[in-house]
């Protein structure tokens, strides 16, 4: 009988975001994609359950469970918890045989501090990491979404995920201009769910207002309007009840929201220097990220800026798969890792 050793996996991507965790091994593409959310016990401290068995849990949770999300706007804001969190999904993703301690790459926003990013690289290593690389978001879904960064050429890049958006221009592998703003895809579901307890007195989870904006949300208005039935509880009465919703009443709950995302884009189109700048316009700008699939969103960019945009293929598993390429390719894009321990 012939007895073969499972595949020892010495590399690993993680795209560590505020809604999703991605994990990118190369030869195998994406090995995982769970939400970021954990259940801990109140009692003694433990955690009970990571990423899809504890997002099953949100809002129905008893006293004593707490369940939450360890990353808030692209950064850690509960270090111990975040930590547990690395350890499930490193393990999960090189399986229970896997002895070798793995190099990891993280992505992190545009807009984080010294400190933000030494959080990141102690809690890769400390839930077992070899050695652990960060880099920017933008460079990364640039590289995921397929563009040649390391051109003498502008590339705009917009990547909106749960927690923040990160606009920024890329040229020559590196950073040119960029800008990241604290509003993405949960401001938006935040926004659903005010809105729906200002019109209709009905309080809605967050897990319900998510729905809506996967189901009916859109950036412009629809001539032919979707239309939700949601359920939730009646402030007044304190019953459940179910009202109806359309398309074009997203529109408007999320047009602040909105409107501040568009504004980045415009901050960072107005610092590009003009030979970049005359690229963007003939080539475009390229939109990642899972909120950037919201429906019409490109439309919404080109009406604002004049420059048309465009989805990228896989939006959500841009960022994961440039980890996994620039793992592979460490001598090219050295110059893209901005700390590595």
């Amino acid at each position: 009988m012939q007895f073969t050793l499972p595949r020892i996996t010495r590399k690993l991507g993680i795209d560590l975001g505020t809604a999703n965790t991605l994990v990118f091994v190369p030869g195998r593409g994406i090995v995982l994609n769970e939400p970021s959310v954990v259940a801990v016990s109140e009692y003694d401290n433990k955690v009970l359950a990571v990423g899809a068995a504890a997002k099953e849990m949100v809002g129905k949770a008893p006293d004593g469970i707490l369940v939450y999300k360890p990353m808030q706007d692209g950064v850690i804001a509960d270090y111990r918890v975040t930590e547990a969190m690395l350890r499930y999904y490193i393990q999960k993703a090189l399986g229970r045989w896997n002895i070798v301690k793995p190099d990891v790459m993280i992505s992190v926003p545009a807009g984080i501090t010294s400190t933000e990013r030494r959080a990141v690289i102690e809690a890769a290593i400390k839930a077992g990491a070899k050695s652990a690389y960060v880099v920017k978001e933008p460079i990364l879904a640039a590289i995921g979404a397929g563009i040649p960064i390391h051109e003498p050429c502008g590339h705009m890049v917009v990547d909106i995920g749960g927690g923040t958006t990160d606009v920024a221009v890329i040229s020559l592998g590196s950073i040119v201009a960029s800008t990241s703003v604290k509003c993405a895809g949960n401001k938006l579901d935040t926004a659903i769910t005010d809105y729906i307890k200002r019109t209709f007195n009905l309080a809605i989870g967050d897990r319900t207002a998510e729905e809506v904006k996967m189901k009916i949300g859109s950036a412009v208005p629809l001539e032919g309007e979707l239309r939700m039935t949601i359920k939730g509880r009646d402030f007044l009465t304190g019953l459940p009840r179910t009202a109806e919703m359309t398309s074009n009443e997203i529109v408007k709950a999320i047009d602040t929201e909105l409107r501040q995302m568009i504004k980045a884009i415009k901050d960072v189109l107005q610092e590009t220097p003009p030979e970049l700048a005359a690229d963007i316009i003939d080539k475009g700008i390229i939109m990642t990220g899972g909120s950037s699939q919201l429906r019409n969103l490109p439309e919404l960019v080109y009406r604002k800026t004049g420059v048309k945009a465009v989805l990228a293929e896989e939006a959500l598993f841009c960022v994961a798969k440039g980890t996994g390429i620039a793992l592979e390719h460490l001598d090219t894009y050295k110059r893209s890792i901005i700390a590595k321990r």
